[in-house]
């Protein structure tokens, strides 16, 4: 081609041609040839380039498809990890319910094995003091009216004095034979709508002459408008009466006993309560108060106040419990429902206060 050219060129120098003609048919021609050269590279380079787009894409799909599939096998790992924790957590509640479950069971069990093995002990008991009470109590009436008949005729003031001790000795047996019996066969329940203000202050007025409460304030805080409670008023008497005494004798002079009650917002129920400045009771002494017999008044006291207290309160569908502070006072607290079913030896009557 070039040599066409130089030989074109030469032709036409024989004719003629000026050389600015030559150089620019040689310029186009030389722009011609490289337009042709660069399609042909495009035509190759083209598929080439095409392929790997091709491929890539191919390779992005297969890729995007892939991380799709991994994650929805991360979320449903994440779910079934969500299952199982909630699972598990089902399982250790319903393990650890069932755990207090079986420690409430055993807690209930060995109560009632307490109370069952109190009950027998209050069964013998009861069994042994109907006895004592009936074979001791013909007797010592006998000798009682033989001390009576010896005191009115004696004139000597030591024999007298010797009589006036034996006598007390022998009442001293009687009432503790009357607690025994009280205590085994407590008499049947005669229930009663009663103020509880009213049966305080006629128990306070019972108890004013007693050596027990002189020099020490007694206080009636009950409220008048307390609602009426229903319960045998003669047992619920004697467990105030032997309360305040128990108070009076723990009290130094100059010091103060108070009776207070409320309703309970909880439940209908009354909770009244004896508390005393007195010295109090020892922490040692204090579990074993309600056990019959059981007594710190050495040569004083038989041990079944409040033993029969505990009874009476039972009996009248209560609870009764003991708070002190040793060298600072006690607090016995009752709780009696307002209304209670009666039992078949239970005979209810208009307001009744002894």
């Amino acid at each position: 081609m070039i040599r066409s050219m130089l030989y074109k060129n030469a032709s036409a120098q024989d004719r003629g041609t000026s050389v600015s003609d030559m150089l620019g048919s040689l310029l186009l021609m030389l722009e011609t040839s490289r337009g042709s050269l660069d399609l042909q590279i495009v035509r190759y380079l083209l598929p080439l380039t095409f392929v790997p787009l091709v491929v890539m894409f191919l390779v992005w799909r297969l890729q995007r498809r892939e991380w799709k599939r991994a994650c929805e096998a991360l979320q449903q790992a994440t779910e079934l990890k969500k299952k199982l924790e909630c699972e598990r957590n089902q399982a250790q509640e319903e393990l650890f319910r069932r755990l207090r479950d079986d420690h409430d069971l055993n807690q209930e069990k060995f109560q009632f094995q307490a109370q069952l093995a109190e009950y027998e002990k209050y069964s013998t008991l009861a069994q042994l003091a109907l006895g004592a009470a009936h074979g001791i109590n013909n007797p010592l009436l006998g000798i009682l009216s033989h001390l009576e008949l010896e005191l009115k005729s004696a004139d000597d003031p030591d024999q007298r004095w010797e009589i006036e001790q034996c006598i007390a000795g022998t009442k001293r047996i009687s009432a503790t034979l009357r607690g025994l019996v009280n205590y085994a066969r407590p008499g049947p329940l005669v229930l009663s709508s009663l103020s509880l203000h009213r049966l305080v202050s006629d128990t306070l007025n019972f108890l004013e002459g007693q050596p027990a409460l002189r020099h020490k304030r007694a206080e009636n805080l009950v409220p008048l408008d307390l609602p009426h409670i229903l319960v045998d008023s003669n047992q619920l008497s004697q467990v105030l009466m032997n309360l305040l005494i128990n108070a009076a004798e723990a009290t130094p002079d100059g010091g103060r006993i108070t009776i207070s009650a409320n309703q309970l917002a909880s439940a209908h129920c009354i909770e009244i309560r004896v508390s005393d400045t007195g010295c109090g009771i020892p922490p040692d002494v204090l579990p074993h108060v309600f056990e019959p017999f059981f007594t710190t008044k050495v040569g004083r006291g038989t041990g079944l106040g409040l033993s029969i207290c505990a009874t009476y309160v039972r009996r009248n569908k209560g609870e009764i419990r003991i708070d002190s502070v040793w060298k600072q006072g006690t607090t016995v607290t009752i709780t009696l429902p307002i209304r209670q079913e009666e039992s078949h030896h239970a005979e209810e009557q208009s307001e009744i206060v002894v």
